[in-house]
Protein backbone atom coordinates (compact mmCIF):
# COMPACT_ATOMS: atom_id res chain seq x y z
CA UNK A 1 0.00 0.00 0.00
CA UNK A 2 2.83 2.49 0.94
CA UNK A 3 4.34 1.78 -2.47
CA UNK A 4 1.16 3.15 -4.27
CA UNK A 5 0.77 5.83 -2.26
CA UNK A 6 4.19 7.20 -3.35
CA UNK A 7 3.49 6.22 -7.50
CA UNK A 8 0.58 8.29 -6.52
CA UNK A 9 2.38 11.67 -4.93
CA UNK A 10 5.30 10.57 -7.62
CA UNK A 11 2.88 10.67 -10.80
CA UNK A 12 1.50 13.83 -8.92
CA UNK A 13 4.65 15.92 -8.89
CA UNK A 14 5.63 14.84 -11.97
CA UNK A 15 2.35 16.14 -13.86
CA UNK A 16 2.04 19.02 -11.49
CA UNK A 17 6.15 20.02 -13.06
CA UNK A 18 4.75 19.29 -16.71
CA UNK A 19 2.18 21.42 -16.50
CA UNK A 20 4.11 24.04 -15.25
CA UNK A 21 7.39 23.67 -17.69
CA UNK A 22 3.95 24.24 -20.38
CA UNK A 23 3.20 27.30 -19.04
CA UNK A 24 6.53 28.78 -20.33
CA UNK A 25 5.71 28.07 -23.92
CA UNK A 26 2.10 30.07 -24.40
CA UNK A 27 2.77 33.57 -24.25
CA UNK A 28 0.30 35.99 -26.42
CA UNK A 29 3.11 37.77 -28.52
CA UNK A 30 3.08 39.77 -31.83
CA UNK A 31 3.73 37.20 -35.01
CA UNK A 32 7.38 36.40 -36.16
CA UNK A 33 8.88 39.03 -33.97
CA UNK A 34 8.08 37.17 -30.46
CA UNK A 35 7.40 40.47 -28.92
CA UNK A 36 4.67 40.07 -25.78
CA UNK A 37 2.56 42.70 -24.69
CA UNK A 38 2.46 44.88 -28.04
CA UNK A 39 6.01 46.36 -26.56
CA UNK A 40 4.93 47.93 -23.79
CA UNK A 41 7.27 48.02 -20.90
CA UNK A 42 5.63 45.87 -18.64
CA UNK A 43 7.05 46.99 -15.34
CA UNK A 44 6.27 50.66 -16.47
CA UNK A 45 2.43 49.47 -15.52
CA UNK A 46 3.96 48.97 -11.53
CA UNK A 47 6.36 51.79 -11.84
CA UNK A 48 4.38 54.57 -13.54
CA UNK A 49 0.96 53.24 -13.57
CA UNK A 50 0.74 53.83 -16.72
CA UNK A 51 1.18 51.98 -20.39
CA UNK A 52 4.41 53.43 -21.48
CA UNK A 53 6.16 51.74 -24.89
CA UNK A 54 9.31 50.08 -25.14
CA UNK A 55 12.52 51.25 -26.51
CA UNK A 56 13.51 48.43 -28.74
CA UNK A 57 17.27 48.49 -28.26
CA UNK A 58 16.44 47.51 -24.43
CA UNK A 59 14.55 43.66 -24.18
CA UNK A 60 15.16 40.95 -22.15
CA UNK A 61 13.39 37.26 -23.34
CA UNK A 62 11.68 35.73 -21.08
CA UNK A 63 9.53 32.49 -21.93
CA UNK A 64 10.40 32.60 -25.01
CA UNK A 65 9.18 36.04 -25.94
CA UNK A 66 10.88 39.26 -25.92
CA UNK A 67 9.69 41.65 -23.79
CA UNK A 68 10.42 45.42 -24.12
CA UNK A 69 11.62 48.54 -22.16
CA UNK A 70 11.64 52.09 -21.77
CA UNK A 71 14.34 51.81 -19.88
CA UNK A 72 17.60 50.18 -18.47
CA UNK A 73 16.40 50.05 -14.85
CA UNK A 74 13.16 48.68 -16.06
CA UNK A 75 14.91 46.17 -17.62
CA UNK A 76 16.89 44.90 -14.67
CA UNK A 77 14.20 44.86 -12.18
CA UNK A 78 11.92 42.90 -14.98
CA UNK A 79 15.59 40.44 -14.80
CA UNK A 80 15.46 40.30 -11.42
CA UNK A 81 12.43 39.34 -10.80
CA UNK A 82 10.59 38.41 -14.16
CA UNK A 83 7.25 36.70 -12.82
CA UNK A 84 6.21 39.77 -10.75
CA UNK A 85 6.10 41.46 -13.91
CA UNK A 86 4.77 39.61 -16.50
CA UNK A 87 0.99 39.60 -17.40
CA UNK A 88 -1.41 37.22 -16.35
CA UNK A 89 -2.70 34.06 -18.77
CA UNK A 90 0.25 34.87 -20.89
CA UNK A 91 -0.53 37.98 -21.54
CA UNK A 92 -4.06 36.90 -23.28
CA UNK A 93 -7.35 38.18 -22.20
CA UNK A 94 -7.80 37.28 -18.75
CA UNK A 95 -11.48 36.82 -18.57
CA UNK A 96 -11.09 34.95 -22.18
CA UNK A 97 -9.20 32.43 -20.12
CA UNK A 98 -11.28 32.27 -17.29
CA UNK A 99 -14.04 31.05 -19.87
CA UNK A 100 -11.72 28.82 -21.47
CA UNK A 101 -10.72 30.63 -24.32
CA UNK A 102 -7.67 32.71 -25.57
CA UNK A 103 -8.37 36.83 -26.66
CA UNK A 104 -6.39 39.31 -28.16
CA UNK A 105 -6.02 42.61 -25.74
CA UNK A 106 -6.25 45.73 -25.59
CA UNK A 107 -3.65 47.58 -23.69
CA UNK A 108 -5.81 50.53 -22.52
CA UNK A 109 -7.64 47.71 -20.23
CA UNK A 110 -4.69 46.91 -17.83
CA UNK A 111 -4.90 46.65 -14.48
CA UNK A 112 -2.48 45.54 -11.34
CA UNK A 113 -4.98 43.63 -9.09
CA UNK A 114 -3.34 41.71 -6.38
CA UNK A 115 -0.02 42.41 -7.14
CA UNK A 116 -0.40 41.24 -10.67
CA UNK A 117 -0.83 42.73 -13.79
CA UNK A 118 -4.03 41.94 -15.52
CA UNK A 119 -4.98 42.52 -19.56
CA UNK A 120 -8.32 42.15 -21.14
CA UNK A 121 -10.02 42.56 -24.87
CA UNK A 122 -12.07 45.41 -24.58
CA UNK A 123 -13.34 48.06 -21.81
CA UNK A 124 -16.90 46.21 -21.94
CA UNK A 125 -15.31 42.34 -21.16
CA UNK A 126 -12.75 43.94 -18.74
CA UNK A 127 -15.89 45.32 -16.77
CA UNK A 128 -17.62 42.35 -16.78
CA UNK A 129 -13.99 40.56 -15.71
CA UNK A 130 -14.30 42.98 -12.54
CA UNK A 131 -17.82 42.45 -11.88
CA UNK A 132 -16.77 38.93 -10.15
CA UNK A 133 -12.71 39.70 -10.13
CA UNK A 134 -11.50 36.99 -7.80
CA UNK A 135 -14.17 34.27 -9.37
CA UNK A 136 -13.29 34.97 -12.93
CA UNK A 137 -9.46 35.06 -11.72
CA UNK A 138 -10.33 31.15 -10.14
CA UNK A 139 -11.56 30.32 -13.36
CA UNK A 140 -8.35 31.87 -15.72
CA UNK A 141 -6.34 30.06 -12.87
CA UNK A 142 -8.22 27.01 -13.10
CA UNK A 143 -8.34 26.95 -17.51
CA UNK A 144 -5.09 28.03 -17.98
CA UNK A 145 -2.91 24.27 -18.03
CA UNK A 146 -5.44 23.16 -20.34
CA UNK A 147 -5.31 26.07 -22.61
CA UNK A 148 -1.38 25.47 -22.44
CA UNK A 149 -1.91 22.03 -23.22
CA UNK A 150 -3.99 22.85 -26.34
CA UNK A 151 -2.32 25.67 -27.71
CA UNK A 152 1.12 25.65 -26.52
CA UNK A 153 4.53 24.85 -28.29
Amino acid sequence: MKNIKNLIALTLTTAALVVSAHAADLVNVSGASNIAVGGYDTVAFFTDNKAVNGDPFVTATYQGATYIFASKEHKELFEAAPEKYVPQCGGYCAFGVSVGALFPVDISTWQIRNGKLYLNLNKAILKKFNADFDANVAKADKNWPSLVAKHGK
